[in-house]
Parts: C-alpha cells; sequence; structure tokens
C-alpha cells in the first residue's frame, strides 16, 4: 500500500510523475478550459455587487497562478507537510489552491461545510491547518469557527480585493491580495513520491471523524486507473462537470483525471439545483457528470415537470449511495448511460464502477438493467473478496451474502496520526484488507453488488433483509420522492422493516397501496410491515441519509405485527 498516515514534517513530499512535476496536474500550452466558478454561479452579494458572471481560463494559466500562490504560501510560512484547509465550492479558485499546496510539498486538506461548525473546528484543530481558504458564502461558519481555532494564521477569502467581506476574524484577507505575493518564477520541488498531497476525513456519523491522508503516488495511481475506458473513460474529448464536490473525497478524483487527460472542465460552484445544473449542462455542452443520487433526483424532478432533454450529457457517474433502478432507467431514456460506482474515503475513493462487458451487450435490456444496478467490477489495482463472520472467503456467486473487504495501492493502511489502531483485517496469509463495513454479494463475472451496510442490514428470524432493495421498489413508485428502511424491535422476529416514505408533491399514495406495491417483487417476508409518511429525511453531509437519526426517532415505534 503506497498512502501514506502522519508524514513526518522533515519527510519529502512531491508530485511523482516526471522530472517535470508540471506534466502531473496540466496539460501545458491546452486551450482546454476551467469556466464557471462558485462566484459566478452564486448569488454573493457582497457591497451591493455580484463579482462575475462566468470564468474562463486555461490549464496554462492554472499552473501559473498555483505556482505563484505556492510561493504566496511559502513566504507565508506553510512548509512541507503542513496542512492548509479549504472549505469551498467546485470553482478555479479552489483548483488553484489543490495545486498549488500539493505542488509545494503541503497537504490540502478539503472539509465539508455541511458538516455542524463544532465539528468543522475540531476537524481544523486536529488537522493542525495553519492557514484555511474558504469561500464567501461560508463566511458565517468561518466566523463560527476562528474562534475556536487559534492556531490557524491566515483565513483567506476565495474572492476580489474589493469585495473582502467585512468581518471581525483575526488574519482575515482575500485570495487575490494573498496571491499578489507570490512571485511568478518559483519553483515547484522534487519530493518522495509516497508523501501526503491531500488529506480527507471521513463522514461517520457517530464519533470524530477519522482522517484517511492521501499520497502523492496512489493519488496519481488512483487518477490513472479513473481514467481507463471500463472506469470512468474520461477523454480529452470530454467536457466534464463534477456534482461530486472537491470537499467530498476530492470530488471523486476528477480535479486529478480531467488534466491527466486535457479534458474540459466546468465547475457549478454551489448552484446545484435542478435549473442550475441542467442550464449548465446545456451551456457548456456536458458530456460527462458525476455526483450522488440525491442531487439527480432534483435535477431529473425539474426536467420532468419542464419537458426538457440533455443535448449533449451521454454518461454520468453516481455514487455515494446506492443509485436506484428507476433512476437509472430514466437517465437512460434521457439516452444517457449511467455508471454505477462504489468507493469510500479509506479508498481515495474509487473501488469499483459497473461497465457492461463484451458479452454482454447482445443482452436483453432487462438483464443488462440487472447488471446497471451493480456497484459493478473492482478499477484495476485493487481487489476485493467477501467473508463471513469468521473470515472466512465466501463464494462469487452472485446469491451469496458476505462482509466486503479490500485492498489496493490507494486503499489507507492507518488513519491519520495513527488514531483508532490498526483498521485492516489480516487474513491466513497474513495480508491485510481493509473491512468496509458493506455487505455484498459477487457474482461469476466479478460484478459486486451492495446489499446493505452491515449496521443497516435488517435480521429477521436469524435472516437478513437488504434495505436497499426494499428502498429501490419504494423510490419506483410514482408517487414516493424519497424512501428509507430501517429495522424495528419485533418480539417475535427480532426486528423488522419499516418504510418511510416522502410522497411527491401532490400525492396521497397511502400505506395499503405501497405495501401492495411490494407484492410479487420481493420474497414475501421482506414485505415492510408498515409505512410511515414523513416531509423529509435526514441527510448527512455527503447526501446519504442518515438512518442513525431515523432510528433515534422511531426507537420506540411499535409495529402494527408485534
Amino acid at each position: 500500500m503506497f498512502s501514506k498516515s502522519n508524514p513526518s514534517q522533515n519527510e519529502e513530499m512531491a508530485i511523482p510523475s516526471s522530472a517535470d512535476n508540471r506534466s502531473t496536474f496540466s496539460v501545458i500550452g491546452s486551450d482546454v478550459t476551467v469556466s464557471g466558478d462558485i462566484d459566478a454561479s452564486v448569488d454573493l452579494h457582497i457591497d451591493g455587487r455580484v463579482e462575475g458572471d462566468i470564468h474562463r481560463t486555461t490549464y496554462r494559466a492554472l499552473e501559473a497562478r498555483a505556482r505563484k500562490l505556492a510561493a504566496a504560501f511559502e513566504a507565508a510560512g506553510v512548509k512541507k507537510g503542513d496542512r492548509v484547509g479549504t472549505l469551498a465550492w467546485n470553482g478555479y479558485r479552489h483548483m488553484e489552491a489543490y495545486y498549488a499546496v500539493g505542488g509545494m510539498g503541503a497537504v490540502v486538506h478539503t472539509i465539508n461545510p455541511r458538516l455542524h461548525p463544532d465539528q468543522i473546528a475540531w476537524i481544523i484543530n486536529h488537522a493542525e491547518d495553519r492557514h484555511m481558504v474558504f469561500d464567501v458564502t461560508f463566511l458565517p461558519i468561518i466566523q463560527a469557527v476562528a474562534p475556536k481555532c487559534p492556531n490557524v494564521e491566515q483565513w483567506i477569502a476565495l474572492i476580489d480585493a474589493d469585495r473582502q467581506p467585512e468581518a471581525d476574524v483575526p488574519g482575515l484577507t482575500n485570495y487575490e491580495t494573498f496571491l499578489a505575493s507570490g512571485r511568478d518564477d518559483y519553483v515547484w520541488p522534487e519530493m518522495d513520491e509516497n508523501s501526503a498531497v491531500a488529506l480527507c476525513y471521513t463522514s461517520g456519523t457517530t464519533g470524530n471523524p477519522k482522517g484517511a491522508l492521501y499520497g502523492h503516488r496512489s493519488t496519481v495511481l488512483h487518477a490513472y486507473a479513473a481514467a481507463l475506458p471500463d472506469a470512468m473513460g474520461a477523454s480529452a474529448r470530454d467536457t466534464i462537470l463534477p456534482v461530486v464536490p472537491m470537499f467530498h473525497v476530492n470530488a471523486w478524483g476528477i480535479p486529478y483525471v480531467a488534466p491527466m487527460v486535457g479534458a474540459k472542465l466546468v465547475f457549478p460552484g454551489g448552484q446545484l439545483d435542478g435549473k442550475s445544473v441542467h442550464d449548465l449542462f446545456e451551456q457548456e455542452g456536458v458530456t460527462y457528470s458525476a455526483g450522488v443520487p440525491t442531487v439527480w433526483l432534483g435535477l431529473l424532478q425539474y426536467m420532468k415537470e419542464n419537458g426538457l432533454k440533455f443535448s449533449t450529457l451521454s454518461r454520468t457517474v453516481i455514487g455515494g449511495s446506492a443509485c436506484p433502478p428507476a433512476m437509472i432507467k430514466t437517465f437512460r431514456d434521457y439516452g444517457v448511460d449511467v455508471i454505477h460506482a462504489w468507493g469510500m474515503t479509506e479508498l481515495s475513493p474509487l473501488g469499483t464502477l459497473s461497465r457492461l462487458q463484451g458479452k454482454h451487450l447482445d443482452l436483453p435490456e432487462d438483464a443488462q438493467m440487472k447488471l446497471y444496478e451493480k456497484q459493478g467490477r473492482v478499477v484495476y489495482g485493487i481487489d476485493m473478496k467477501i467473508v463471513d463472520d469468521e473470515g472466512k472467503a465466501l463464494p462469487w456467486d452472485g446469491t451469496t451474502y458476505g462482509n466486503l473487504l479490500v485492498r489496493g495501492p490507494w486503499v489507507i493502511r492507518e488513519y491519520f496520526k495513527g488514531e483508532g489502531g490498526d483498521p485492516l483485517a489480516y487474513d491466513a496469509e497474513g495480508k491485510g484488507w481493509f473491512p468496509t463495513g458493506d455487505v455484498a454479494t459477487i457474482d461469476g463475472d466479478g460484478f459486486m453488488q451492495i446489499t446493505d451496510r452491515s449496521k443497516d442490514v435488517i435480521k429477521s428470524g436469524g435472516e437478513w433483509i437488504s434495505s436497499i432493495d426494499l428502498e429501490n421498489l419504494a423510490i419506483a413508485h410514482p408517487d414516493v420522492a424519497n424512501a428509507a428502511v430501517i429495522g424495528v424491535a419485533h418480539p417475535k422476529w427480532d426486528e423488522r422493516p419499516l418504510l418511510i416514505a416522502v410522497r411527491r408533491p401532490g400525492s396521497e399514495v397511502t400505506r395499503e397501496q405501497l405495501i401492495a406495491h411490494y407484492e410479487g417483487r420481493i420474497a414475501k417476508w421482506w414485505t415492510p410491515d408498515d409505512v410511515q409518511f414523513v416531509d423529509e429525511l435526514p441527510l448527512g453531509a455527503t447526501g446519504k441519509v442518515l438512518k442513525t437519526k431515523l432510528r433515534e426517532q422511531f426507537k420506540d415505534y411499535k409495529l402494527p405485527t408485534a
């Protein structure tokens, strides 16, 4: 395993692909554009003005500004191994910070602004961030956390000098003023490829998050593998819009993949509503995108209500949580291929993607859909297996459930600062495997399908029921906007499934209708014992449904069958 945790402050760090480090992140001389920064997409009313309309630049210009930004950080005292935090949307300045910080040998630490301010402050302090760059939309968060983060020397707002907000934040400055303090003749240093380049914290729902520290080598290998035709399949002919945020596991590697292949990047900023995303797709000729299911729900609903289509979008990666089959079918009806993916923060994050093999191309559409619904085959470099609770390997027959384990060159071997002990499980040969916490099946062709998180699987009468399967069927109902299934205590069966559903606007679908919706589609004993309707489901910082909150909300709920 190549990713390193907690490198020494004296350890050399570098972008490791060639003697000319610049080629790792820019296509020198390319006229590929990076467009649509946060300030263009979000209504930033500062002193009554909105900064810009849309920003266009090239990889050549990005490299020059990143070089100057690295010099500015060096002048400010940032050394190899120091962490620099970011609290920002997807935008060109955020992209510059990625490469300036990593290229100089420091560590870019992306922070999820959707976390609670107390948790953000804890993460900043735990990472020992010395400088923070942030989008001004998050100024209220900065004002809340700054007093709790005394070690942060500068808070750098990603804005022009004449639009710097007024705020009582010690060390507050703006990006363009800070950038101007750098020099143009900065030389990228050469460093050990195994040293750290990026730090992301897990989005765990219990306890404090844990840090996953990625090395230059592991990050480059991950980008190479992600760009393969049967993975993300990115090329210089693509226009890529990452809806997945750069603070969510480095936007699944896209900020590294796109420059590697020379693809045009379109950054949406913080406007991720259906209209804004669709307008940007059409305006910029986007061919490729990536995001979590909750974002696509809003986009598809907007398109349906307004009778819209896609002109150029041909494929999208969907991950973060299981993609409902109904969503895959809807995208395919619009002429868009869905690449169902699975990964984790601890995997940098890609583990598997679902792409058909040659022998599957002549299968009927229903059979192909069954494969698209799976999370797919491993990206080259990743090994996986399923085991029982005693660690014994289970067969790849597509029906046997087991605990999913992985290993590979971009799978972490320990958490940042070595906290939480050794996270690996060791087999009889002494090889370390990372226990994902997912329950899965793997078929004879290597297609993996997540059936549940080990903590979410419903154990009824000694048998397992997949909450994901029940949720997918519920979301396929035309009157259901979203759904979740949790296990509720039962005196005879230990647990039974409870369906928690959100009706579509104007719908009056009933409990009985949803229960009947399952008839003939699943084993009868899998059918939820009851349905509860809510206005919305609690979502976590990465858009996943917080089942911990649902279990707390319904902990005293008594099923009618109990």
